[in-house]
């Protein structure tokens, strides 16, 4: 029963209203990286003792600069979900997105001393987290809507893949002043905007092999996205930069969703489900989600990362096309029946 469940928590967030993602490209190529929600979900409920949620994307032309809308909601959903399921849990941002973070976690109650934030420039901090209490305790590290770097030849050449290595593909359509580079939708590099944390995730900076990884993406630029060879994601993406922006970082488990927020909720259920905890989840309603919206947007500020307005929408949605596929999982659930 619960398989059946989380078969379909996964097919709700495989939708794109606005069809600006991956997953509208499924219904040419297929699915993206299926099964990875149900395989998170049954680590996590096994295994997790403490977990690191990274989020937050700076829209530095954003009205006001700020935070987007997607990754503060999913993240302090999951956050707040897994503390109460007796999970240890602290939220990794950066200076920038901060502020957006602490309203969200503010309005679930979620401790601001378990929210971190890294200095933008710093090289320092990922290795020095390791160093703390809650980075020696690490079980799990889950990226929910973070920028990563993208792809080097080498890089490219170290992917897992099917076929020949599409070398020549790669260096005429991919300048080398783009590449190991952070880049939002538009093709735009952000690193001046972005502090390193993908750091934590890399192989060589993770300090003990049994740390599992998860990445939540929904635009190919995202932590995770390296599970996907190069050459799938640019053939997914729209635009003449879609070939710069895939993200080199790899994850054991990588969940691909409509927008990156629906990941974060499919994943809470799921792991939640598989603990005999779901209830938990009950209190988050509709009216509780929208109040989260409006709150983190009022006093983030936070930004919608599409239209770049400070408004309640999350990826160029209102609000009510928006939390659809929560509200299918609390109908799937019984509730709001």
């Amino acid at each position: 029963m619960s398989s059946e469940l989380i078969s379909h928590f996964d097919a709700l967030i495989r939708r794109d209203p606005a069809r600006r993602g991956l997953i509208s490209s499924e219904e040419q190529f297929g699915p993206l990286c299926a099964g990875h929600l149900h395989a998170a979900a049954t680590h996590l409920a096994g295994h997790a003792k403490c977990v690191g949620i990274v989020t937050g994307f700076y829209i530095p032309r954003g009205d006001p600069p700020s935070a987007e809308t997607d990754g503060p909601l999913g993240s302090l959903f999951l956050a707040s979900a897994f503390a109460q399921s007796g999970i240890r849990v602290v939220v990794i941002t950066d200076t920038l997105c901060g502020p957006a973070i602490r309203a969200a976690a503010a309005m679930l109650d979620f401790p601001q001393t378990d929210v971190l934030e890294c200095p933008l420039g710093s090289e320092e901090w990922p290795t020095e987290f390791w160093k703390t209490s809650v980075g020696r305790e690490l079980t799990h590290l889950i990226a929910l809507e973070r920028v990563g770097p993208s792809h080097t030849l080498e890089t490219l050449t170290a992917q897992s893949r099917a076929g020949e290595v599409p070398v020549s593909a790669f260096l005429q359509s991919v300048p080398s002043s783009t590449w190991d580079h952070c880049h939002n939708m538009r093709g735009e590099i952000i690193d001046a905007h972005t502090a390193p944390l993908h750091r934590l995730f890399e192989t060589h900076h993770v300090p003990r092999p049994d740390i599992k990884r998860i990445g939540i993406g929904d635009g190919g630029n995202e932590i995770g996205m390296g599970c996907i060879p190069w050459e799938e994601l640019t053939r997914r993406l729209q635009g003449d930069h879609s070939a710069r922006i895939p993200c080199r970082i790899e994850t054991e488990w990588n969940i691909v969703a409509g927008t990156s927020n629906w990941g974060g909720y499919a994943l809470a259920a799921a792991t939640l489900l598989l603990r005999g905890q779901i209830d938990i989840l009950q209190p988050f309603t509709l009216d509780h989600q929208e109040n989260l919206l409006k709150h983190i947007v009022q006093h983030g500020p936070a930004v919608d990362g599409v239209t770049r307005l400070r408004e309640p929408t999350v990826d160029g949605l209102p609000f009510l096309t928006y939390i659809q596929p929560w509200l299918g999982m609390r109908h799937l659930l019984g509730w709001d029946a």
